[in-house]
């Protein structure tokens, strides 16, 4: 358990010491993801996602912690309709679950400016 816990400690302690010097591998609708960071216990990306550009439907295998670099408002729409708005404020750290079994959801930046956050997925949380 101490190594799982050090790597998320690594992985934190690199993300926010790296402001993003890779280079971007993935864009999807207004995201652009870049690599931080990856061992068998954590992923780390910086994701941008920009204004009223839905990112395409998906889900999470595993769950997350995010650390707004630049904060905002962004609405979380499942597969079904049902959506739910998320307020992510600079320097603070939200947890995200692991997706719901058969359920997809895309991701909205209702916002003006860009959000920017730090991604740690934990690869072997229950």
């Amino acid at each position: 358990m101490k190594t799982f816990w050090g790597s998320v400690a690594a992985a934190a302690i690199l993300l926010l010491a790296s402001g993003g010097a890779a280079t971007p591998t993935g864009q999807t609708g207004g995201t652009v993801r870049i690599p931080q960071f990856e061992n068998s216990d954590v992923r780390v990306w910086k994701a941008t996602v920009t204004p009223n550009a839905p990112l395409a439907m998906h889900r999470h295998e595993h769950p997350r912690v995010i650390i707004p670099l630049v904060g905002g408002d962004m609405k979380i729409v499942q597969q079904t309709g049902e959506s739910e708005m998320n307020h992510w404020e600079v320097g603070k750290a939200y947890w995200l679950t692991t997706s719901k079994p058969g359920t997809m959801h895309a991701d909205v930046n209702v916002g003006k400016e860009p959000i920017e956050v730090m991604v740690v997925e934990l690869k072997n949380a229950q």
